[in-house]
């Protein structure tokens, strides 16, 4: 349903390489970029697999950041999940929420979750079972 989402950050180049870092055990890279030249904005970093970029991130004109929001990326599987945990802390993330079962979302709801360096709470998700 959704085509793109994007988020404003308070220090673009930091963020993209820490979404690099922790989107990579999810299958996710850094498929482009486009500079405040070309928009008229900011500079900008499009996320996404097989090629789409589909999660952004960007300069804002006032320097801020969004305010906090919550981002969950779909894990393959509940190993992806666990390496996704581990990335985000080594690229400097806050633990928000260890890797886990959630079973107050449904039975299988294996998940994770970080602070990433604006505060946004950004989680890695499997819905299958083992």
């Amino acid at each position: 349903m959704i085509d793109h989402i994007g988020l404003q950050v308070s220090g673009f180049e930091r963020s993209r390489e820490f979404y690099r870092k922790v989107l990579a055990p999810l299958g996710g890279a850094l498929v482009m970029e486009v500079t405040a030249e070309q928009t008229g904005d900011g500079d900008h970093a499009g996320f996404g697999v097989k090629g789409v970029p589909n999660f952004w991130v960007g300069t804002s004109s006032n320097g801020m950041a969004t305010g906090p929001v919550h981002i969950a990326f779909t894990a393959p599987d509940r190993a992806a999940v666990d390496a996704f945990f581990h990335a985000a802390l080594a690229a400097g993330a806050k633990d928000n929420g260890a890797p886990g079962l959630r079973p107050h979302y449904h039975e299988h709801y294996y998940g994770a979750f970080v602070l990433d360096p604006d505060g946004h709470n950004i989680e890695a998700v499997c819905h299958q079972p083992e």
